[in-house]
Parts: structure tokens; C-alpha cells; sequence
């Protein structure tokens, strides 16, 4: 199927004025970013693909709405109708439920792409920066995810990471100020949990994923992993240099980890986990699990976006009232 960009009406071509478009023949204004450590010469894109919840959340966060030709969403994610920003999902257009490709976005007319390494740019699928480059699309990479991007690494705590992108976002789309505000405002929040983290030993807290055999946890390069910390815990796999990475389950068990932090998406609910570990023999004598400690943490607020702070606040709060 092939898209129309939004801002061009049936008779551009011919009369862009018929579209209420105002013409100066003048050059679009350029910024130079970052892209993992790359300097990029961007141009203020107008019809931006998104990948994911978290690339969408942080356009709608920064006012970019009318940037957005549209977004791709795998089935994992959580519903839009159930984001902090579904009414601006409204207004842009559903472009699949797939993984991200080239002709994806090329049928859209996407004149930028905004996803992870690994989580919508990848090598084997055909659709990395520099095959965008060479279509003359431009491309913009999540900082936390260039921990595993090869030849230009750039490497930031997850928190930072967020702040990074929409700062950086704010300097492609001209919108500076607006992104200054934004961070600054999540760092306030952050740094208000930070200050209401209970004290004594932090609690010791598992990421559960998924897997049965073998578990799925947060490493150390993860926003889970700053989310545990800020709010007053420990992640008892934060001395692992990974992201999202596979375990054993000997370790967890070693661990006697307090609490379990589940990761709920859609082909997977957070029951279904919750479930396993309460009825599997190598979990079930868990001290988080005979307590009962879960907490539900959202897809989105567990991936880089600036959901990540909504998931600190209230974990902050679950940390608060635990009874140790």
C-alpha cells in the first residue's frame, strides 16, 4: 500500500499554494547531532515513522505530533488507547504491527525514522542507518540502545540516555526550549523519588521477562535497572555490562531476591509470568514469591521513553510501603 505524505495535498505537484502551503524557495535550516556517536547534518524532518512506544512517547512528549507522518507498533506493545498520549496517536496514522523495514517506510514517505539498534533498526532485517542515508532518509537512533551499535559506540546510564534523546530531538526539530523544559522536569521527578527512597539496605529486586528454562532479565544498561536504583532497591544482575540479556535460574535462586519486577506486554501478560513463578519448583520458594512482592511494570515504561518515570514513581511508592 502506498502512502500519501500528509502535508501534500492530490494537486501538489502542480500547486502546493492550493494546500495552503506558503513557498520561499528558501534552503531548509540544518542542525548537526549526534547519531551514536556519528555527527549527522539533519534538516527539520515533517513526516516522521516511529517505532514503538517508546519513540512515539518521546515525539508526543516534546509537542512533535505534527511531525509524525506515523507510528509502527509490534503487537508486544501495550494498546495506544492506553497511553498518556493516546489522543495524539489519534491524530497520526497506524503504519503496521510488524518490525520495521525499508519499504515500510518508504510507502509512508518517511523523510526520518526514529527507533533503537536492535529494536527496529537491524542488519539482518535490511534497515540500518546507513541504508536510510542512502535513500535520503534521515535517521535518529535511542543514545541507551548504542551500547550495542558497531563502529560508533556512545555509552549512557539508561536515564541519561532519555535525556540525551530528547534533547537531541529538540535540536533536530527546532524545538530546544521545549525539550529543556522537559528534562527538566523529569529529572525533578526523579530526583523526588530518589529523596523518598526508604532507608537500610536496598531491596534486592529481579526483573522477570520472560522464559521457563532460562529467564530473560535486565542488565545493568536498561532502564529497569536506573528504575530499581532511583527508587531504592538494587537489581540483583546490575553487575552484568548488558541490556536486555538471558540468565540461569542458580543465580536468581542465590540472589533471594525481596522483590520481582515483572515486564507485562501483550503476547505475554504479567499473570501468565506470575503464574510460573508462584507454581515452578525452582521459583516458588522464592522470598519475593512466598511474600508475594510482584510489581507490574508497563512495556513502556520499561523500554526508553519518558514513561521510565511514571514506572519510578510508582515503584518508588510499591519500595515505600513494602513491609520488610
Amino acid at each position: 500500500m502506498k502512502f500519501t505524505p500528509r502535508w501534500l495535498c492530490p494537486a501538489a505537484l502542480l500547486l502546493l499554494a492550493g494546500c495552503g502551503a506558503e513557498v520561499t524557495g528558501e534552503a531548509a535550516a540544518t542542525v548537526t547531532v549526534n547519531r551514536c556517536g556519528e555527527p549527522v547534518e539533519y534538516t527539520t524532518p515533517r513526516e516522521a515513522v516511529v517505532y514503538e512506544g517508546g519513540s512515539a512517547d518521546k515525539m508526543f512528549a516534546l509537542g512533535l505530533t505534527e511531525h509524525v507522518r506515523g507510528y509502527v507498533m509490534p503487537p508486544a506493545n501495550p494498546p495506544v488507547t492506553e497511553s498518556p498520549w493516546a489522543a495524539e496517536y489519534a491524530k497520526v496514522d497506524f503504519l503496521g504491527d510488524d518490525l520495521l523495514n525499508k519499504e515500510l517506510v518508504v510507502d509512508a514517505g518517511g523523510d526520518f525514522v526514529l527507533a533503537g539498534w536492535n529494536s527496529g533498526f537491524s542488519d539482518r532485517r535490511g534497515i540500518t542507518p546507513e541504508i536510510l542515508d542512502g535513500l535520503g532518509v534521515m535517521s535518529f537512533m535511542h543514545a541507551e540502545s548504542c551500547f550495542n551499535y558497531p563502529g560508533h559506540p556512545e555509552r549512557w546510564t539508561p536515564f541519561e540516555g532519555l535525556y540525551t534523546d530528547l534533547t537531541r530531538l529538540g535540536q533536530v526539530f527546532g524545538a530546544r526550549e521545549r525539550a529543556e523544559a522537559l528534562v527538566g522536569e523529569l529529572k525533578g521527578r526523579v530526583e523526588a523519588v530518589k529523596a523518598q527512597a526508604p532507608a537500610g539496605d536496598p531491596v534486592k529486586v529481579f526483573l522477570y521477562d520472560s522464559g521457563t528454562d532460562q529467564p530473560y532479565t535486565a542488565g545493568a544498561q536498561v532502564p529497569p535497572n536506573d528504575i530499581i536504583a532511583f527508587a531504592g532497591g538494587v537489581n540483583i544482575f546490575a553487575g552484568l555490562d548488558e541490556r536486555w540479556t538471558q540468565v540461569g535460574w542458580e543465580p536468581v535462586v542465590a540472589a533471594a531476591p525481596e522483590v520481582i519486577m515483572i515486564l507485562d506486554y501483550g503476547d505475554q501478560p504479567a499473570e501468565e509470568k506470575i503464574a510460573f513463578l508462584k507454581s515452578s519448583p525452582k521459583t516458588k520458594d522464592l522470598p519475593a514469591v512466598v511474600a508475594g512482592n510482584f510489581f507490574v511494570l508497563d512495556y513502556n515504561e520499561g523500554i526508553s521513553g519518558p514513561r521510565n518515570v511514571d514506572g519510578l514513581e510508582r515503584f518508588g511508592e510499591y519500595l515505600r510501603g513494602l513491609d520488610r
